[in-house]
């Protein structure tokens, strides 16, 4: 539950959103992710830092550069988290449509 915790704060900033999503497309190093957005190269490495610590992103080192992605491990807690209101809302809506169903019969 922890891990979902610190997923939910870490994605809680705007700027950490906007820099999760861009890694959604591809890996990429600071410098190419600072290149999209309105901060820089420094707030960048912070913004990851906080996303590697809560577990969803990783990074390797690519000579003098680190390469930052997705780790889809890290996001597994807050996917079970976020599925069971997903689960939820499907059963709600299914017995909504079968209301409909029966009042139209």
């Amino acid at each position: 539950m922890a891990n979902m915790n610190s997923s939910l704060t870490a994605l809680s900033d705007p700027t950490r959103r906007a820099v999760f999503e861009r890694l959604g497309r591809g890996a990429a190093s600071v410098g190419e992710i600072a290149g999209g957005l309105p901060v820089s190269r420094p707030a960048v490495s912070q913004h990851l830092k906080v996303l590697k610590e809560a577990g969803l992103v990783r990074d390797e080192a690519r000579g003098a550069r680190r390469i930052y992605r997705i780790d889809p491990a890290g996001l597994g807690p807050l996917r079970v988290w976020l599925d069971r209101f997903w689960g939820e809302a499907m059963t709600a809506y299914a017995a909504q449509f079968d209301e409909v169903e029966s009042e139209d019969e």
